[in-house]
Order: structure tokens, then C-alpha cells, then sequence
């Protein structure tokens, strides 16, 4: 911890917080908490800057409860910021980034000396044998395998690990566990491995320049790390549909994960856009909280699997429209979707599904902003690769859900792993 980061107890908070006459920036930190350790280096580095300006103090929330109690603060890492005894500023819980935290710092300091501090911010020079982006299966498997390997290893995630899975309420298929999993309780065992083994993680972090041909990241405007090799694991996020309201209601009634935002609709009625693995699978989740769900599918069947249908048909939550398709997503009020407009593909005659909330699940799609043009491409976006997971740019591998492939899965993407790790590792040696 920085010289200029103290640790206070909840019994010096009115003195040494509300009492101060220097700004204050407080973060409730827990302990066994990836999000809190994503932010200390970050917190600590910035304290360097910002110390001589403004306080900065640390609580452990789960030594200080009444105090969190009071204040409201209800999850860590959560950072508040104080003035002349009054909190100020937004509150920055969960994976915080740099600039997110700078901004708020910002707020507290005279303009001028904000732009001083900037300015004196050094660049750090950073090198390593592997260099994974992407912190979900894929690159959390590739780094035990690099770490076991004895090459250093360093794994940026621009979340805080796990990829997909930390929102999948349940894994079912996953060699070695016959009971289904909580998909965030896999995520937490695959990190703690990879830390064990000695991977490096950066996480919560701002992929600001990449230069996969040269094998140079910069992270967060500072950091510069070189690699002899890359392995690309960014994976895939939901595909948005392009329906009116889809953009502007977006958290507002309409959601594309059931085991983030299923808890709010408890005796609600929840529209399901797609008929997929995703959609139905997710469906028998949501149905645990809704009273009502209406499957809109743009086919005749489902394309889930059998298993996940037959639960779907039996269950008398979920109703189906097939052969729709959404044509707008629509809040009466302006603030939450309360209706869904579809069209019959026989028909093409419209109506209106009065509603609580849309989860749309209509495929995925590979997270590559900001890679640049130069790697190879199949139709649909996703990176071609040799069966050794080699890319068109020497020295730079894939893996995982960002791969032109059959089937993506899970135990797909660990497999991936392991090969451009394995691959990588003789090629160093050669």
C-alpha cells in the first residue's frame, strides 16, 4: 500500500473524514474481493499523483459494519469521495477503472493542478514472454498452462475475469462437477488458479493501444507492455437485434442477462427474444422470478436442445409466439419498456405485447474493437486460425469464443487454450 493510502477505523471517521479540511477519497475494500484487488494498484498509483492534494484513506467493510450501514454502501470495492464534510461526486463501486477514478480525483483539485497532474504522470515499461487478452476460460486456461510453462505471464482482462460465464446461472457439462455449477463460482476457481500459478492479471483496464503486429498493449494510457507472444481470448458479447427502443431502453427495460437482472421481475411478465440454447436455457431461469414469459422466436421450432425444450414445454410460466419477429421495444413513459410491438412473419400484421421487460438472446458476437484490420477474418468476424491456434500475424494465437469455430462451449474454449499455449511454448523454445 502507498506511503500515502492510510487505513482507518469506523471510530476516527468523523475526525479523520468529516472533520478534514483536505478533500477525502474513501474505499470500503473487502478482503477474498477480485474487484477490490483490481482497484488497489490503481488507487495506490493514483494516491502517488493526487496525495499531496487530497486524503486518501482505506476501510475494511467487513470490520465496519455499522459504519457501511450507515453510509449505505452495500458492495466492494465502493469509493466515495468527501468535501468540507459532505460526499461529492458519483460513487465508484465493482470493476472501477483508472480514468474512472482520475475523473472524480479530477473534480476535487483545481483545474490547473489537475492538467499539472497530469502531465506528470510517467509511462511504465513493461515486458513478458506471454501476453493474454482476455481473461474468461480461454485465456485463464492458456496462462496456467504459460505460468506452469515458467514464462511470465501476464492476463488483461477489460472486466474483472471469468468472461461469460460470471453471468451464466448454471454450468451443467463441465467435466469433473455431476451437480450444476453457478457459472460466477467456476469463473472465481478458474482465476484463483490461475493466480496459483503465477499469472499476473491486469483487470478492470482500458485497452488504449493495441499493436498486434509489434506485439505492444498499452493499458489505461500508461502502462506499455511488450510480449514475445499474444494470445487473443476477448471472446464474444451479445448480438443487439436493431429493433427501435433497443439502443435507447437499453437497462431500461430491456436486458440481454438473466442472472444479472431475472431478480427484477418478481411476478412480472418478461418477454424472451430468440429460441436458441441461450434463450430457453435462460428462460427456465427467468421463469424462477416471472410470473409470465412469452417466447417470441422468429421459426416454427426451437432451435435449443431437446432437454431445455421439453422443461420449457412443460413449464406453464412460458408461453411461445413463433413465427415473430420484434419490431420495437416501447416505454409509454419514456423511462421503461412496458411493450413490445411484433409482427407475424405469415401474416405481417403487428401487435402490441404488453410487458415488464425484453431479455434479448439472439447469438453472440467477437469482441475485436480496437484489434486493428490485420488479422485474418472469417465471414462472420471471428478470427481464423491452424490447428495450433496460430493467427495470420506471426506470434499472435487465439483462443476461445473470438475463433472461427463449430461449436462454442466452454470445454471448447479451455481446449483452445491449452493449444495456443502448448503452441507458443515450443515456438519460444525453437
Amino acid at each position: 500500500m502507498s506511503a500515502l493510502v492510510r487505513e482507518i477505523e469506523e471510530t476516527v471517521f468523523e475526525t479523520e473524514v468529516l472533520g478534514s479540511a483536505t478533500p477525502v477519497v474513501l474505499d470500503f475494500y473487502s478482503t477474498e474481493c477480485p474487484p477490490c484487488e483490481a482497484l488497489a494498484p490503481k488507487y495506490d498509483a493514483l494516491a502517488e499523483l493526487y496525495g499531496h492534494d487530497l486524503r486518501f484513506v482505506k476501510i475494511f467493510r467487513q470490520g465496519n459494519r455499522a459504519l457501511s450501514d450507515k453510509l449505505g454502501v452495500r458492495s466492494s470495492p465502493t469509493v466515495l469521495f468527501f468535501r468540507g464534510g459532505q460526499e461529492v461526486g458519483k460513487r465508484l463501486t465493482g470493476g472501477i477503472r483508472r480514468s474512472e477514478l482520475a475523473a472524480e480525483l479530477d473534480a476535487l483539485v483545481p483545474a490547473e493542478r489537475a492538467a499539472a497532474i497530469h502531465a506528470a504522470v510517467k509511462p511504465v515499461e513493461t515486458s513478458c514472454d506471454v501476453l493474454i487478452l482476455g481473461g474468461g476460460p480461454a485465456g485463464i486456461t492458456a496462462g496456467i498452462y504459460a505460468a506452469q510453462a515458467k514464462l511470465d505471464t501476464i492476463m488483461v482482462d477489460v472486466g474483472l475475469g471469468g468472461g461469460n460465464l460470471t453471468v451464466t446461472h448454471q454450468v451443467s457439462n463441465f467435466p469433473g462437477f455431476p451437480k450444476p455449477q453457478p457459472g460466477y463460482m467456476l469463473a472465481h476457481h478458474l482465476l484463483e488458479h490461475a493466480k496459483a500459478a503465477g499469472v499476473k492479471g491486469r483487470f478492470a483496464a482500458e485497452l488504449t493501444r493495441v499493436d498486434l503486429r509489434e506485439r505492444v498493449v498499452v493499458l489505461d494510457g500508461v502502462e506499455t507492455i511488450r510480449a514475445k507472444k499474444i494470445i487473443v481470448a476477448t471472446g464474444s458479447s451479445p448480438r443487439t437485434i436493431g429493433v427501435a427502443g433497443e439502443v435507447e431502453y437499453k437497462g431500461k427495460g430491456v436486458s440481454y442477462c438473466a442472472t444479472c437482472d431475472a431478480k427484477y421481475y418478481e411476478g412480472k411478465h418478461v418477454v424472451v427474444i430468440g429460441g436458441g440454447n441461450s434463450a430457453i436455457e435462460e428462460s427456465l431461469f427467468i421463469a424462477k422470478f416471472a410470473s409470465k414469459i412469452t417466447v417470441v422466436h422468429q421459426f416454427a421450432e426451437l432451435q435449443a436442445n431437446k432437454h431445455a425444450q421439453e422443461q420449457a414445454f412443460a413449464n406453464e410460466k412460458i408461453g411461445f409466439l413463433f413465427e415473430h419477429e420484434p419490431r420495437a421495444f416501447v416505454a409509454s413513459d419514456g423511462k421503461s419498456v412496458d411493450s413490445v410491438v411484433v409482427e407475424d412473419l405469415r401474416t405481417h400484421e403487428q401487435k402490441t405485447l404488453a410487458c415488464d421487460g425484453v431479455f434479448v438472446f439472439a447469438g453472440m458476437k467477437p469482441n475485436l474493437e480496437g484489434f486493428g484490420t490485420e488479422l485474418e477474418l472469417d465471414r462472420f468476424g471471428y478470427v481464423k486460425v491452424d490447428e495450433e491456434m496460430r493467427t495470420s500475424i506471426p506470434g499472435v494465437y487465439a483462443a476461445g469464443d473470438i475463433v472461427s469455430k463449430r461449436y462454442r462451449q466452454m470445454t471448447t474454449a479451455v481446449s483452445d487454450g491449452t493449444i495456443a499455449s502448448i503452441a507458443l511454448s515450443r515456438d519460444l523454445a525453437a
